[in-house]
């Protein structure tokens, strides 16, 4: 996965519009609301969530075995949370998962390479979640 955080990931810009990513990839395997008010849009292989009411993109969720991030900087998810705690000293556990508002990331270190990438609107509802410092 490449990220530049708030802005793309793999190059698809945070300002793309549903109907503009189904044209790119089409129609989805699955499309639905969620349980928080996000209509999903699923590839199986990555996951779009946007606003319901505006339509803005919120959340994309894929695997992700390596994040790039900018500067040319290559994690693998496995070390990923030990990077975050070094690099981000704003990182937070909220609802099982631990979030970098540095990097605009998401992810439950036990589950699988999933990562989730926010949008920066999106950083103050997570920030309401937080239940403790990480680990």
């Amino acid at each position: 996965m490449k990220l530049d955080p708030f802005v793309t990931v793999d190059d698809l810009p945070f300002t793309t519009t549903m109907d503009e990513l189904r044209r790119l990839h089409g129609v989805p395997r699955r499309e639905a609301l969620n349980d928080v008010g996000l209509h999903e849009l699923d590839y199986g292989h990555v996951v779009y969530r946007f606003q319901d009411s505006t339509g803005r993109l919120e959340e994309v969720t894929q695997r992700a075995t390596v994040l790039y991030l900018p500067g040319g900087v290559a994690v693998p998810f496995a070390s990923l949370q030990a990077y975050l705690r070094e690099h981000d000293p704003d990182a937070f556990r909220a609802g099982g998962f631990f979030v970098s508002p540095r990097h605009g990331l998401a992810f439950d270190p036990a589950d699988s390479n999933w990562v989730t990438v926010l949008a920066a609107h999106c950083l103050p509802q997570w920030r309401a979640l937080a239940t403790h410092p990480p680990p």
